[in-house]
């Protein structure tokens, strides 16, 4: 039987939240952890440092000032970092209410900064919420938890949001039907990549949609929708054992032929080729982890 050959990080004793404080971390001093996916979003906080880290097989430089949202699912990675201050925050699907569509899929993770004036005052809210998950618990506890974290993601939608709306002709209508978009696009790119599915659930007329969703990535509906789903096929050609059908039909294509043909298009060679350069590439040295590493 194929199967995904990445271990699966999950909270310990059943959490919903976790907080790990990081003050001059360090990769690379001994073995380098495999990839790995996570059962939880991993929101990391750097104040400073420096480094790489692959997200997805993409590799991302440690930016300081920045929350580098790693969604459930994805693969992740260090390469090497020194010096890293600033905090984890690992979240599961049940630590949410309302899932943000930002923090969900697409390629590689997703960086937020955090304005200068802010972050002193977003890591003591991390701090007061590691306090809270490690205190013996009290009937307190759960709420004060909820509405911490609940207070970072709006935060960190805020931000998020912001950074689009100072894109040159992009309105809050336009960053809202985004979000809703991506939202939509989560749930249904393995089982959709048709634009008027997404037009007609979102109650927009295509040529709005499109229009909107140019203005914030300057990509058309249909790029988007295809590249989600090839994103995830890359993911699965790079870590999982599954055959090329059955990939296909994990991301939403019913024939493999047509599968192959639009993975070639995307990527620029077939799917079996893009395998045999990547297939568990990242898994770059020793496959035990770090005594650091988290």
């Amino acid at each position: 039987m194929s199967s995904d050959r990445l271990t699966v990080d999950r909270l310990a004793h059943g959490g919903v939240v976790e907080v790990v404080m990081l003050e001059d971390f360090a990769v690379g001093e001994g073995p380098i952890r495999t990839p790995h996916r996570h059962d939880y979003h991993e929101l990391m906080w750097l104040r400073e440092g420096s480094g790489e880290q692959l997200v997805d097989g993409e590799a991302l430089p440690i930016v300081p000032g920045t929350v580098t949202v790693i969604a459930r699912g994805q693969v992740h990675q260090f390469r090497h970092a020194r010096g890293l201050s600033g905090a984890l925050l690992r979240i599961t699907d049940a630590a949410l209410t309302a899932p943000p569509g930002w923090l969900l899929g697409g390629r590689g993770g997703r960086e937020i900064a955090v304005p200068p004036t802010e972050r002193a005052r977003f890591e003591a809210t991390l701090a007061a919420l590691h306090a809270e998950t490690v205190r013996p618990p009290d009937p307190f506890a759960p709420d004060l938890i909820a509405h911490l974290t609940a207070t970072v993601l709006l935060w960190l939608e805020r931000w998020h949001d912001a950074s689009l709306a100072e894109r040159p002709q992009a309105d809050d209508a336009d960053v809202a039907l985004h979000r809703r978009f991506l939202e939509l696009l989560e749930k249904d790119y393995n089982k959709h990549h048709d634009v008027a599915h997404y037009a007609d659930a979102l109650a927009v007329p295509p040529a709005a949609l499109a229009r909107a969703l140019s203005t914030l990535t300057g990509r058309g509906t249909k790029e988007l929708i295809v590249e989600r789903a090839m994103v995830e096929a890359m993911r699965l050609l790079r870590f999982s054992d599954r055959t090329v059908g059955e990939i296909a039909y994990a991301v939403g294509y019913g024939d493999p032929l047509y599968f192959s043909r639009a993975f070639k298009r995307f990527a620029g060679r077939a799917p079996q080729t893009y395998r045999e350069e990547v297939h568990g590439s990242a898994q770059l040295v020793h496959p035990e982890p770090a005594r650091h590493e988290r």
